[in-house]
């Protein structure tokens, strides 16, 4: 049974939509139970991309509001809340009770409740005499996002920053990774499986790989545990493998112009929760949702951008002629008459026709909804000469590096500020080494432009001073002191090592293909160093070489701290699809990014350093 995270995610939503009780066997909540959901911004963006607000209905939710709103009591009704356990949230529920406004709370964390704040809304409720209307108290461990069947976000905010942040203390540090592990046990715990963890040594990743050990040992010794229903026969011997890393592994799929439909929709259009709002043709604003529902974006995400094109007219053609064909055969047009002889052949056209009618209907709105999109998209590829920055950076990547009139061309031609500041970054990642008369002319070149260039000097100096820390490289760094200081020399290790392996002659990212190592399980010199975890092994044994620590592995959950993109999810399905038998992996992330949106972390990053021209105008 494949892992589908969509799936188990929707069925612990459901359950808790009916009050923490089985579903009935439709998968919908009990709708004879009418209630109230509240929650929090930030669980309204768990729900949003997997149950639809019509959809709340057959669920028996009636109403539903944030937790932050000012709200009307309705009597006779359970409260569903399905908030995180913040002590403004534990307030908000405390002050709900004792005003009375529902008649049953049942109460939903999207992650453990700490102990503090459960002491807290219980001596809150007791003094204002309403603690017998909280009827349950849930640990839901669901504080993740998930977009589609293999992909999540934590939704972890400018993760990239705080790591990276040469100010950041050891606290703030250990906080950020533990945040980072709650959000990755919360996955695990939905899917029930204990995976086996493997991460290359050092930074962030093995920081986060050797807590996430420890919270799944601990948590292994309850009885009662999360993953006791998972542990049947088969599941010990074919368990998933979790590969952590860390953005700075691969630093140019988070910055580089992509071609494709998925990876372009996300980075020029903004699709958020899988939501998207576009110019729509007769002017005004048209909002469109892309998810599992849409079997056009299905099939056709992974795409060129002409590629789709083509399909959207193959598909009008196709659609025109069912249309004529159910035209036909009722005489609606083409000078057909109707047979009143054959009284019962035409009535089986008509209905024929009549049920064919929604579906056709369907795939109008659909072809219509990508028609749109694409046009939106053509206008900005036109405007900005997207294809020729997704070519060169490809070219340059390849080749390790570009004609100095090219690259002048190309920084004093079409695109906004932040595309030239995105291309230029691409081409100091491309480069083994740059003169430095070439990166002065670069950064005049963006000067001129009026671009900020803090993000440009953050990796310039990042890479200066890999270059000369490659021996803190080897360092080990056991403990976050001693990576914070030597942060610098680890972070880029991607910037100049990492991008020589990056485009092999097949053009797969150096991601896709260490975690095609790693899911085969052969001797490879590439990840022979990276490190084990099995937190169902005993302590002393973790991090040896077992022969089914090693796999192969049919599934992997693959996880990017740092910021990941539609870019690397869709290599990483590509590379699922292509193993025979198919494999299966899931990817993710703290947060979702374009590439604008990364580079302005690499500018916010330069700043604190003090790097750039902060005076400036903004990027865009």
């Amino acid at each position: 049974m494949a892992l589908n995270l969509r799936q188990k995610h929707t069925e612990c939503i459901t359950r808790m939509l009916n009050l923490n009780q089985p579903v009935n066997s439709s998968g919908t909540a009990n709708e004879e139970v009418y209630k109230i959901l509240i929650y929090d911004k930030f669980c309204q963006d768990i729900l949003s991309p997997l149950i639809h607000v019509k959809d709340l209905r057959k669920h028996g939710v009636t109403l539903y509001f944030l937790i932050d709103k000012d709200r009307k009591p309705v009597h006779d009704v359970p409260a569903v809340y399905f908030i995180r356990p913040t002590q403004l949230n534990v307030q908000r529920i405390i002050a709900d009770a004792s005003r009375s406004l529902y008649d049953s709370f049942h109460l939903n964390f999207s992650s453990s409740i700490p102990r503090p704040l459960l002491e807290d809304l219980a001596s809150g409720t007791l003094n204002s005499d309403s603690i017998h209307r909280i009827s349950k108290v849930h640990d839901q461990y669901l504080e993740f996002v998930t977009l589609e069947d293999n992909l999540f976000s934590l939704a972890d905010k400018s993760c990239y920053v705080q790591l990276n942040d040469p100010s950041a203390g050891d606290r703030e540090i250990e906080e950020i990774i533990e945040k980072i592990v709650s959000g990755l046990f919360c996955v695990l715990a939905t899917l029930a499986v204990v995976p086996i963890i493997r991460c290359p040594r050092g930074g962030p990743a093995e920081m986060v790989a050797s807590l996430l050990d420890q919270r799944l040992r601990d948590h292994l010794l309850a009885k009662n545990n999360l993953f006791s229903e998972g542990v049947n026969f088969a599941s010990s011997f074919q368990r998933p493998i979790l590969c952590i890393f860390d953005r700075n592994f691969e630093l140019s799929v988070a910055i580089q112009h992509d071609f494709r439909y998925r990876p372009l929709v996300h980075d020029v259009l903004g699709l958020r929760l899988n939501r998207l709002s576009v110019q729509g043709e007769k002017g005004g604003m048209k909002s469109y949702e892309l998810d599992r529902s849409d079997p056009f974006w299905l099939t056709n995400g992974s795409l060129e951008f002409p590629e789709v094109a083509v399909e959207i007219e193959t598909q009008l053609t196709k659609y025109k002629k069912d249309v004529d064909e159910v035209n036909r055969r009722t005489g609606g047009n083409d000078g057909a008459e109707f047979d009143g002889t054959d009284l019962v052949g035409n009535t089986k056209h008509l209905m024929n026709a009549v049920n064919s009618l929604p579906e056709l209907t369907e795939r109008k709105q659909v072809i219509d909804k990508h028609t749109n999109i694409a046009t939106v998209l053509l206008g900005e590829i036109k405007d900005r000469s997207i294809d020729s920055y997704a070519k060169k950076e490809n070219d340059m990547m390849v080749r390790g590096g570009i004609d100095r009139n090219e690259l002048l061309g190309v920084l004093k031609g079409k695109g906004t500020k932040m595309d030239k500041l995105r291309f230029a970054i691409m081409y100091l990642i491309s480069s083994e080494s740059i003169p430095q008369s070439e990166v002065e002319m670069v950064e005049m070149a963006l000067r001129e432009s009026e671009v900020d260039i803090s993000a440009f000097q953050y990796v310039k100096k990042i890479k200066s001073l890999n270059v000369s820390l490659a021996s803190a490289n080897s360092a080990s760094r056991s403990n976050i002191v001693d990576w914070a200081e030597k942060l610098y020399g680890q972070s880029i290790s991607a910037v100049t090592a990492g991008v020589k392996n990056l485009l092999s002659s097949d053009h797969q990212l150096a991601l896709t293909r260490t975690v095609e190592a790693l899911m085969d399980g052969k001797p490879n010199p590439e990840i022979d160093s990276y490190i084990v975890f099995d937190p169902r092994a005993p302590k002393s044994s973790s991090g040896s070489s077992s022969s089914h620590l090693k796999g192969p592995f049919k599934e992997a959950i693959v996880f990017m701290i740092g910021g990941g993109n539609f870019v690397e999810y869709g290599s990483l399905q590509e590379l699922a699809h292509r193993q025979q038998p198919v494999k299966h992996v899931i990817y993710g992330t703290t947060e979702i990014l374009t590439g604008d949106e990364f580079v302005e972390q690499l500018a916010l990053l330069g700043q604190k350093m003090g790097l750039g021209s902060s005076g400036a105008a903004s990027a865009h």
